[in-house]
């Protein structure tokens, strides 16, 4: 009976692993043709990031739900990061799309080796809440001439928008309809349940309706069958181009999979290495980028997806990789697919990521930290297509509004006792607050000409850093510029070490504490 029950369990898993592997491929065929042309890419190259990158990434993974391949944040970011140095759509755009996804990929795996697991941890929430919105708005963006079935739409996203809703002339009423009825089936499917495949309905009805000789707005056009090439033959000379927007693509696309990852695993109350997910990751843009694709990422509504079809092992992401890959070779079935079907699914995909409420809750809250946030979501908007360069400028800004945080938060508190003037530094002593206990010196002393010793108590210091350590050392020299005597008292003890480290105060002894 024993016998039975240990045979019976890897079957299980196994059927599992089939049955959510291929659900899933039933979700990312049409989100890959649609999240393709978001990258500025031509359709079918979608079809390739979805196949042997989740392949792939099976064999490294630490999640088992996880579930890697085109994501539409990725898709703009890459598009974000081409768009300006080659034409979108053209030879040289694709060939540099495959480059880049082998930079992100071998980005991934060195910060994977090195244990940087935790690097997406320095993009504060306000970053990402409003690169997030703003990206997202420019997705939406990005896909509005086709869900209204406009053409000739500036190239600009934002430009587009405004070009789309402010001529209503050129809306074609079928291509809308169209949109409407996707965004209501792939909505609706959820609402059901979330293994309804409301993309792939919406896909059988656009095909069906794309073969109608009524039908007059723009379809998908021809799409390569067969499997894709696995090639070397790159762009290399290239590569420094490539290397800054590689560079923050591989760690912003991480941290879509990092809170994946960790959200699963903290539910089913299991171990996750986000330094294995990363290698995974990067083994997986590598894939993508020598078999035709772009850079890829982990899908937080297909690993859910995942999970909910029964997934028992990491195995699952293979067996999508597979199904995809069988499908290829008929893939030329969705030639009449409508472009309108394709921007729906991508608009019904991200449009909750748009969070301006949050944002406003937030200028209620800190607005420190909402400045951050909106002057990413600004930077986002006025920076695109270079949004990548918006997550560097958010960065800094968290950085700078920091900074200022520690620095005003750090006081100098005196108390004159004839003929002692006793100061009390209160707070973080570093780099950035470093000129306030000199400031404070310089006014109390003017305030009590009378005072000839001055006792420096530590006792309130926060964290102190190697600038703030000089910071002391410049206040004893000028202590004893003006002729006064110097006493350091109440020194705790992690001040005590970088003293020592440092070489103290010339010529003033330290009490130790206790």
């Amino acid at each position: 009976m024993t016998a039975q029950r240990s045979g019976a369990a890897p079957r299980n898993r196994l059927f599992g692993d089939i049955v959510a592997g291929v659900s899933v491929a039933f979700i990312v065929v049409p989100q890959g043709l649609a999240y393709a042309k978001l990258a500025g890419l031509p359709p079918y190259t979608g079809l390739y990031a979805a196949a042997l990158p989740p392949l792939a990434a099976a064999f490294f993974a630490s999640s088992r739900y996880l579930q890697t391949g085109p994501v539409a944040m990725t898709a703009l970011l890459t598009f974000g990061a081409l768009s300006s140095i080659a034409t979108p759509g053209s030879p040289e755009y694709v060939q540099l799309a495959l480059l880049l996804a082998v930079v992100v990929g071998l980005f991934r795996v060195g910060l994977g080796l090195v244990r940087g697991g935790a690097i997406t941890h320095y993009m504060s929430h306000p970053v990402i809440l409003g690169f997030t919105s703003g990206a997202t708005l420019l997705i939406v963006a990005s896909q509005s001439a086709a869900a209204f079935g406009v053409e000739g739409a500036p190239d600009d996203l934002l430009e587009r928008l405004w070009f789309v809703l402010t001529h209503p002339g050129d809306w074609n009423a079928a291509a809308i309809a169209l949109s409407i009825v996707t965004a209501a089936l792939v909505f609706g499917g959820r609402r059901l349940h979330p293994l309804v495949p409301g993309a792939l309905v919406a896909v059988v009805v656009g095909l069906i309706v794309g073969n109608m000789d009524s039908y007059t707005a723009a379809l998908m056009g021809p799409i390569p069958e067969g499997l894709p090439d696995i090639s070397l033959a790159l762009p290399w000379s290239r590569l420094p181009v490539l290397l800054v927007s590689g560079a923050i693509i591989a760690t912003v696309g991480f941290a879509e999979a990092t809170a994946i990852s960790r959200t699963l695993a903290v539910r089913d109350r299991e171990r996750w290495d986000p330094n294995r997910e990363l290698v995974s990751q990067g083994i997986a843009n590598i894939a993508a980028g020598l078999s035709g694709g772009f850079p890829v990422g982990g899908s937080f509504s297909r690993s859910s997806v995942n999970k909910l079809a029964g997934a028992r092992s990491r195995w699952s992401g293979a067996v999508t990789g597979v199904a995809v890959l069988a499908f290829l070779p008929f893939a030329g079935l969705l030639e009449s697919l409508p472009r309108a079907v394709l921007a729906a699914i991508v608009i019904s995909a991200v449009i909750k990521l748009i969070r301006i409420p949050d944002m406003v809750a937030l200028t209620r809250v800190t607005w420190g930290q909402a400045t951050v946030a909106w002057g990413t979501f600004f930077a986002t908007l006025l920076l695109s297509p270079r949004i990548d360069i918006a997550v560097l400028l958010g960065v800094g800004l968290a950085a700078v509004v920091h900074l200022y945080r520690e620095s005003s938060r750090f006081v100098v508190r005196t108390q004159f006792e004839a003929p002692v003037l006793l100061v009390i530094p209160v707070g973080v002593l570093f780099y950035g607050s470093a000129a306030a206990l000199g400031d404070a010196l310089s006014e109390a002393m003017a305030e009590h000409p009378e005072a000839t010793e001055i006792r420096l108590s530590l006792e309130r210091l926060g964290r102190i850093d190697h600038s703030g350590m000089m910071a002391l050392q410049d206040f004893a020299e000028f202590v004893r510029m003006a002729g006064l005597e110097i006493e350091v008292d109440r020194v705790p003890r992690h001040v005590a070490g970088i003293w020592d480290r440092t070489g103290g105060l010339h010529g003033v002894g330290l009490a130790r504490p206790d």
